[in-house]
């Protein structure tokens, strides 16, 4: 079965080349309509049904989130196109959301387009855009909303409500105040990366915590979060006090 996709660029080369490589590198998909015009790709959304969509995010009419904001129904899986935009990277990132980062590299399109049909068949891109845009909304990163994938589907969980990540064989243990922990199916190198220079720290290869959830550093090379005693290696002891320290 063909994957129904459009594409939405406003760059007319950009637009060819990225038609080219789907058609060499990603037989599964199938390119009924590109568009240069964000207004032009909002009409044939709300009277089409796709699978999929590319959606550049910076143009200068309207940006890829603000055409998004256009439609009242968003079950297609998307795909953004983006130069180095930490912000929307960001954005993106939290809502398990496929980016590729221009100029397109044919490897990561590949893969990208991997997770796009797999996330196509569990039929949840409907939440997870809606997530997307309430995110872009938001300013502070620490108000926002992360998806978590577990056995038993997708968590929504309030960043600030994250207390720390363990990892335990090859899953990560998240737990979460007031309530209990959680099992995301991804390791905790995921949440580090998710999480990199905000509120959380990794001090241990196994253990990242939410600093503003620490109550006590002890001597031995220990923190107090909640309950829990959690160890600090010792050769990121030196970093993890200098951050508590301001």
């Amino acid at each position: 079965m063909k994957i129904n996709t459009i594409l939405v660029d406003d760059e007319p080369k950009a637009l060819a080349s990225l038609e080219h490589k789907i058609k060499r590198f990603c037989k599964e998909i199938k390119v009924v309509k590109t568009f240069q015009n964000p207004q032009n790709a909002i009409s044939y959304l709300k009277n089409n049904e796709v699978d999929l969509v590319f959606l550049d995010v910076a143009m200068p009419e309207m940006n890829g989130f603000e055409m998004l904001q256009q439609l009242d129904r968003i079950a297609f899986e998307i795909i953004f196109a983006t130069g180095f935009d930490e912000y929307a990277i960001e954005a993106i990132q939290h809502c398990a959301i496929g980016y590729l980062v221009k100029p397109i590299d044919n490897d990561e399109l590949i893969d990208t387009v991997g997770k796009a049909l797999d996330n196509i068949e569990e039929k949840n891109a409907k939440y997870r855009n809606q997530q997307l845009l309430d995110n872009f909304r938001i300013t502070r990163f620490q108000d926002r909303k992360v998806i978590i994938p577990t056995q038993e589907g997708l968590e929504f969980l309030e960043l600030n409500h994250i207390i720390r990540c363990e990892g335990v064989d090859g899953y990560t243990k998240i737990f979460i105040k007031d309530r209990k922990p959680i099992l995301s199916s991804q390791n905790i190198g995921h949440f580090v990366k998710l999480f990199e220079g905000k509120d959380f720290f990794q001090v241990h290869k196994s253990h990242m915590v939410n600093l503003n959830y620490i109550s006590k550093y002890l001597k031995e090379g220990y923190v107090i979060v909640g309950t829990q005693q959690i160890p600090v290696s010792r050769y990121r002891r030196n970093e993890f006090l200098d951050q508590i320290k301001g």
